[in-house]
């Protein structure tokens, strides 16, 4: 009797386990087919912004404006506030602090918790602004001008800006890159600058411009990352959840098989000893 009763104590335990599992396997399960839907609306809005950003950042290109050896610069690392979608906010985390080894001195400006969260732990006394409310959904030039206001507000000086992101490389498949920014003076340095006719208050608005434009090109980019590694663990949390209620059933029905077989030896024993 005692067996029998630590064989029932057991299988409630596994029947719990059986429940909790199913739900998360629902959960993540819905997340996925959430993150699916989102994934085709991301990489839509990426090639846009990606051809915009190309396209504004071709200026420095032709004008061949180079990064000066003393300036000043800023990193900005851009992810986003949420989790469960494998390594997005710790490859920018890292690249940043890759790139903060080069440049100690360098100032850096956060989107994202996650990201906050990571680079608090070696790069406290570099951060001067922090974002968060990034990545609930498609991010939009809007944000990406109010991030860059703010920093302008702030006062936060740059001879280059250099936005740290996740380049989307295939649906299963991103890589920490940068984007770089430069200064109105780094841009009036370039070798062929001359050839552009530019007045000093279009030149102010055109360098906002750019950094607006390259913080979204970085935020729609990394959104679109995002949504593809959150598709592709939340399908390995299923799977993997799924895995375990097959094991987790064949061990219960073992069990119950065990009880039923107990039950059965007390009874022909009872039914002989008579």
């Amino acid at each position: 009797n005692g067996v029998q009763a630590r064989n029932m104590a057991t299988l409630k335990e596994i029947q719990l386990r059986l429940k909790s599992v199913s739900n998360i396997e629902k959960i993540t399960k819905s997340m996925k087919m959430i993150a699916s839907t989102k994934v085709n609306k991301a990489q839509r809005g990426m090639e846009a912004a990606r051809a915009f950003g190309a396209a504004s950042n071709s200026l420095y290109q032709n004008a061949e404006t180079k990064a000066a050896e003393d300036g000043k610069t800023l990193f900005v690392a851009t992810s986003s506030d949420r989790g469960l979608c494998g390594g997005i906010h710790s490859s920018v985390s890292k690249a940043t602090r890759r790139l903060l080894e080069a440049k100690p001195e360098s100032e850096v400006v956060v989107l994202g918790d996650k990201p906050k969260a990571q680079l608090l732990r070696f790069a406290r006394d570099n951060i001067v602004i922090t974002f968060n409310q990034i990545g609930k959904d498609l991010p939009t030039f809007d944000e990406a001008c109010s991030i860059a206001d703010k920093v302008q507000a702030e006062g936060v000086e740059f001879d280059t800006a250099e936005i740290v992101y996740n380049e989307f490389k295939s649906v299963i498949a991103y890589e920490a890159n940068t984007i770089s920014v430069f200064s109105q003076e780094a841009f009036k340095a370039s070798p062929n600058f001359a050839a552009y006719e530019i007045e000093d208050d279009v030149l102010a608005n055109l360098q906002e411009f750019t950094f607006a434009n390259s913080i979204y090109w970085a935020l729609v980019e990394g959104h679109a990352s995002e949504m593809c590694a959150k598709r592709a663990a939340m399908e390995n949390a299923t799977s993997n959840a799924g895995d375990m209620i097959t094991k987790l059933t064949m061990t219960y029905n073992r069990g119950r098989q065990a009880v039923i077989t107990n039950e059965l030896i007390d009874i022909i024993t009872g039914a002989s000893a008579l």
